[in-house]
């Protein structure tokens, strides 16, 4: 596997906390750490990208720590890597492909929620 020139910016992000807007409350934190490779996390890494409401809620997360079901309802199954995405109150599976991918789809799913929110324009 070739190496990720961007995975040493990702990895740098860990334990960081961001205010993306004083007034609201809004937050973002970092949680991103190497682990072995596995089936289910291939890419060796564990990590958690979060927006946070002033209240804490989560609204956007991306992260890996569980299997999500592919599909709903009854004929829904759980998939192999456990790579998702978070979105208001909704799970979906998510591909990762590399650190850049991954915070270049975090950040614009997070200018997506604030836009919606009416806290950004």
């Amino acid at each position: 596997m070739e190496r990720d020139p961007s995975l040493d910016a990702l990895l740098g992000l860990d334990g960081q906390v961001f205010v993306i807007d004083a007034n609201t409350g809004h937050w973002v934190r970092f949680v991103v750490r190497r682990v072995p490779e596995t089936a289910a996390k291939p890419h060796g890494l564990d990590y958690s990208l979060t927006l946070h409401g002033a209240d804490g809620e989560r609204l956007v997360g991306f992260d890996n720590a569980h299997q999500v079901r592919s599909g709903t309802g009854p004929g829904g199954r759980a998939g192999g890597a456990f790579d998702h995405k978070h979105r208001l109150r909704t799970i979906r599976p998510y591909d990762y492909r590399d650190a850049a991918t991954l915070l270049e789809d975090f950040w614009s799913e997070v200018d997506r929620v604030l836009r919606e929110q009416g806290v950004i324009r």
